[in-house]
């Protein structure tokens, strides 16, 4: 009796990532050192200055870490309630803060006890910053104002009062110290000058504003909020240039690249996002464990510090340059495949005797059921939701092999809502696909012709046929565009070698019967020899 012969997985070649320089850059991170904070991670902010410290801002407390440090080397504890946006200023010696309490703190990066408390808000200030010229501080607030303070003085300077909704999101320029911009749950963004008594411009988001960011050459700025990240024009009134929607969720935060020429933006739905700033185009993108709500990159870009809503911190570093060499050295420093053929090849001698071990075949589910001639069943294996997914062709193996049985209409056959949907789903994704389709266009005829007398019945399944067969009429029209294009290539190529060859005829019999005109026109008969021997 013939043993069971497993059904073969054609291997098809593997599309691979396209490697791009991008690719190769943001990849050079090692792997990420995590950090458990005391709560969701709402706030990172890098020093300006080497050695480019960070402060993370969680629950009631910040903490200021060193760029390779696991430890904090600095704690702030002195709030009564959360802390919110705690930022450095540029000489790197002062920090403030907000807090739920309605208090904004300024500290000493070298002591504990703050400095000032500067009081006026009503409700939690989420919002701080210092302007360009050190000496004050922005704030904004759940009380739906924005704030200037003086620091030596410990004083108010202006108050505004132009949103109508939570202020969570601002930003200084460090260009001219009475700019600066603030976004709010109101959708808005306003541009402010200190010097006047109110906004100087306004934009309209149309999602509540998470985060503010702008170039360094502060012409751009780019906001988020809801799923979309846009990009204004100061220059020319706030007016729009790029709306993007590349997340699933809420995007929380931004970031620019030391040289501005890449925008990372990170999102609730835990993703971050690396757009090229010349035509934000996504070039790379990282995962993380949950969903984030802080994120930064150091000045240097050695290091991507991203905080989450679990409270873990993630540093990843970038690899130094003998780290790179030693991973390098050990790739090429790979004996153990030696070892593992090692006798391969050895040759039995005369007296050698043979102890043979039996070799027992594992088969698959799917196989199993096969053999058992359990034909819905094995089908019902390969539809599994990880295995269309992930490894689609094996799913088209076990139709292919059902259909030379000539058993594929039967296993198709008496299914319920919920497996036809599957089924339906699984079409729809892989029916265009040129390595499945002579497969998967016989298994679609078959459920057409097995079904037909359902269709009204079941409002999913008649929408999937209705997406089946978009898909299909596309696919149609799409080879109809090719194969006019090919026939325009063809034809263009007939008429050049047409040409060539009566070009080929007229110059050989000018050489052969020497036509002074012609030799005349390309110079000398050696010329007229080149060009023959190019045609």
């Amino acid at each position: 009796m013939a043993s069971f012969k497993s059904t073969k997985i054609p291997i098809y070649p593997k599309l691979g990532e396209k490697v791009t320089p991008d690719t190769l850059y943001w990849k050079n991170y090692k792997a990420p050192v995590q950090i458990k904070e005391f709560g969701a991670v709402t706030s990172i902010d890098f020093s300006s200055l080497a050695p480019h410290n960070y402060a993370v801002t969680a629950s009631t407390r910040i903490h200021i870490y060193g760029p390779f440090s696991t430890e904090p080397v600095k704690t702030f504890t002195r709030f009564k309630d959360t802390a919110y946006s705690g930022k450095f200023r540029s000489d790197g010696q002062l920090l403030v803060a907000g807090c739920e309490d309605s208090m904004v703190r300024l500290f000493d990066v070298s002591g504990k006890v703050a400095l000032r408390v500067f009081k006026g808000h009503t409700k939690g200030v989420h919002v701080t910053d210092f302007t360009s010229d050190c000496y004050h501080i922005l704030t904004g607030s759940d009380d739906y104002t924005c704030r200037l303070w003086d620091i030596p003085n410990s004083t108010e300077l202006t108050s505004y009062k132009e949103h109508t909704d939570y202020i969570r999101c601002g930003i200084t320029s460090k260009l001219n110290r009475d700019i600066f911009i603030t976004g709010s749950y109101d959708h808005t963004l306003r541009v402010f000058d200190a010097r006047v008594e109110k906004s100087v411009m306004t934009m309209d988001h149309s999602q509540p504003v998470e985060s503010v960011l702008l170039y360094p050459s502060e012409g751009l700025l780019v906001s988020a909020g809801g799923r979309y990240v846009k990009v204004w024009d100061l220059l020319k009134g706030g007016q729009p240039l790029v709306s993007l929607k590349n997340h699933h969720k809420t995007v929380t935060c931004l970031s620019l690249s030391s040289n501005g020429q890449r925008l990372l933006s990170a999102s609730l739905d835990r993703h971050v996002k690396i757009y090229n700033t010349t035509n934000y185009k996504v070039v790379h993108n990282f995962d993380y464990a949950a969903s984030i709500l802080s994120l930064a990159l150091a000045p240097d870009d050695e290091s991507i510090v991203v905080g989450m809503t679990n409270g873990v911190l993630s540093i990843k570093h970038r690899k130094s340059p003998e780290e790179k060499r030693e991973m390098a050295g050990k790739q090429r420093m790979q004996p153990v495949y030696r070892i593992f053929v090692k006798g391969r090849n050895y040759v039995p001698k005369k007296d050698d005797f043979l102890v043979s071990k039996p070799v027992k075949s594992h088969l698959a589910k799917y196989d199993k059921q096969l053999k058992k001639f359990n034909i819905s069943k094995a089908l019902d294996t390969a539809l599994e939701s990880w295995r269309r997914n992930r490894k689609p062709e094996i799913t088209v193996a076990v139709m292919k092999e059902l259909d030379r049985r000539g058993t594929l209409k039967n296993a198709l056959a008496g299914r319920d809502e919920q497996n036809l949907s599957q089924l339906l789903n699984f079409l729809i994704g892989n029916v265009v696909d040129p390595r499945f389709t002579p497969v998967l266009v016989t298994a679609t005829e078959m459920i057409l012709d097995i079904y037909q007398a359902v269709v009204g019945q079941s409002s999913v399944v008649d929408r999937q046929l209705v997406r089946l067969q978009e898909l299909v009429e596309r696919e149609v029209d799409y080879q109809q565009d090719l194969l006019e294009v090919l026939g325009m290539l063809d034809t263009l190529f007939a008429t050049v070698f047409c040409k060539c060859t009566h070009l080929y005829v007229y110059l050989n019999l000018c050489i052969q019967t020497g036509h002074k005109a012609t030799i005349h026109f390309f110079g000398t008969p050696s010329n007229c020899l080149s060009l023959l021997m190019f045609l």
